[in-house]
């Protein structure tokens, strides 16, 4: 029973985050508004959509959303919807490919079900239908912010042999992993529960390893929704990864 209900909540997931992505395509497409003004028109519409529906579909459990205020009655609930409408608002606004969608539910902390979809892309990820990751090159990958590469990444990359891949959005980044564009994925400049929950969900039901770059687990529906630091790589890159990070932060 358990699993048919998780099934269930990944398929309402991947929906939501689809429609969602349809939606903010419409608001772009409409050339309705400026440049200056379309970021925040789409994470209106879009979280408006993701909220009302969670909420008419999943009345009993949380809700946490980067464009809503923060209801703590989330923290009685041992299931809470974590979203994100629009990861990657810069690249949305830009039309190009590495922005997301997340749609994540958080059980008792740990990032079980999600969907991420890549409107741009026409790709919707999702924990109930894991895809083949490819296998990696003979020189490693590790993706990176195209407008802020965190220092401890450029430094582990370094150090590991890695080549560098700028992206837009956590949840592209985190997808590039299981579509084969890269193999490691190292944040350490800020992040809160809505960049990740969907992603990790989606990379822990692809078989990858995630956890704090102290190797840590990462835990969600806290009453401090900030979670400053990811790593989202192939179980067998993670320990190299992780001593790496410890050397470079000595």
């Amino acid at each position: 029973m358990i699993g048919a209900a998780f099934d269930q909540d990944a398929a309402l997931a991947a929906h939501l985050a689809d429609c969602a992505g349809r939606l903010l395509l419409l608001v772009r497409d409409s050339a309705a508004f400026s440049a200056k003004k379309l970021g925040k028109a789409g994470d209106a519409t879009a979280n408006q959509f993701l909220v009302h529906a969670l909420r008419e579909q999943r009345p009993e459990d949380g809700l946490l959303s980067e464009e809503e205020k923060d209801n703590l009655d989330r923290l009685t609930r041992s299931r809470t919807w974590i979203v994100d409408p629009v990861d990657g608002t810069r690249e949305y606004g830009e039309a190009r490919a590495d922005w997301a969608v997340h749609v994540g539910l958080a059980v008792d902390g740990v990032a079980s079900v999600g969907a991420v979809a890549l409107p741009g892309a026409g790709v919707v990820l999702r924990t109930d239908q894991p895809r083949t990751v490819p296998a990696p090159p003979s020189t490693l990958r590790m993706v990176v912010s195209r407008t802020r590469p965190a220092r401890e990444a450029v430094a582990v990359a370094e150090a590991i042999g890695a080549e560098l891949v700028p992206m837009g959005s956590a949840g592209a980044k985190a997808m590039s992993v299981i579509l084969g564009e890269a193999d490691i994925y190292l944040h350490s400049g800020g992040q809160f529960e809505w960049d990740s929950c969907a992603p990790v969900a989606v990379a822990l039901a692809h078989g990858l390893h995630c956890s704090r770059i102290d190797g840590s687990p990462l835990v969600y529906n806290q009453h401090d929704s900030y979670l400053p630091d990811l790593l989202v790589c192939r179980k067998e890159h993670a320990a190299m990864v992780l001593e790496a990070v410890a050397a470079v932060s000595a």
